[in-house]
């Protein structure tokens, strides 16, 4: 369960006050939209910690306990508030209850963009469970019945394909695309998959291969042979990962994948 339907379940019991960042000007602990639900004796979510969240807490309980005030308030991120960030947030104020859960699923559901995950090896594993507290959906992939763990994040999606590439052509429109299967002629036959869909359709924005330089020559060459040109073998990412991690430690290997998908986030 995501920290917006947590948020949600909780107003069955008890009303909170949402607060929101409206608007920011200059620096700022977190981006427009961003929110927090406060409880009388908790709070769900952040706006970004700090003097800036304790304030937006104490403002929003007064709130909860009958306190009235503007809907929006401005906080000047300067050393009067014990924060050195130098810009400007406005935060929006809104007590809510159970009957404004409909208006807010829709509101704060999370755009998540879609990753398919080609393997369920080490490194797959602890990507999938990186990549789960991202802003992303996840769909784990793999041609091996009972690869996967049992203790699979929820909001990620397994499936199995026999013959793995095969799920290339059902994949959401716009999903980055991460290939770490265990065995390379898998590999080669998802990359192909891929661009074979990238050519007719033009919409997997991202096609990261793990592996080392040399994979990818050996890769190279069997796919020109297949009739793929140098421009569309020029979509392809490997190895994969943000520059300069040197950790082979499949956690390693995660963080610095994940890192590069969020580079590549629009």
């Amino acid at each position: 369960m995501n920290t917006a339907e947590i948020f949600l379940s909780r107003l069955a019991h008890e009303g909170a006050v949402l607060v929101s960042v409206a608007s920011t000007k200059g620096s700022a602990p977190r981006e427009r939209g961003a929110w927090m639900a406060v409880f009388a004796q908790d709070v769900i979510g952040t706006i970004g910690g700090g003097h800036l969240e304790y304030q937006a807490i104490d403002t929003a309980r007064a709130r909860l306990a009958g306190a009235r005030g503007e809907p929006v308030l401005r906080f000047a991120l300067g050393p009067s508030l014990g924060q050195c960030c130098g810009g400007v947030v406005h935060l929006q104020f809104e007590c809510v209850t159970l009957a404004d859960v409909p208006a807010l699923r829709d509101r704060l559901a999370p755009r998540l963009q879609p990753v398919a995950l080609f393997g369920g090896g080490h490194v797959g594993a602890a990507l999938a469970r990186v990549i789960a507290m991202l802003p992303f959906s996840l769909t784990w992939i793999d041609s091996r019945d009972g690869i996967f763990p049992q203790d699979v994040p929820a909001d990620v999606s397994c499936e199995y394909s026999d013959p793995v590439q095969s799920a290339v052509k059902d994949l959401a429109p716009g999903s980055r695309v991460i290939i770490m299967s265990f065995s390379h002629a898998e590999d080669l036959d998802i990359v192909a998959a891929c661009l074979q869909r990238q050519r007719a359709r033009a919409d997997l924005p991202y096609i990261g291969l793990i592996g080392s330089k040399t994979k990818w020559a050996t890769f190279r060459h069997r796919l020109e042979a297949r009739g793929f040109t140098a421009d569309e073998l020029a979509h392809i990412t490997c190895p994969i990962g943000v520059p300069g991690i040197q950790g082979k430690e499949p956690e390693v290997i995660a963080v610095a994948v994940a890192a590069q998908l969020l580079q590549l986030q629009i």
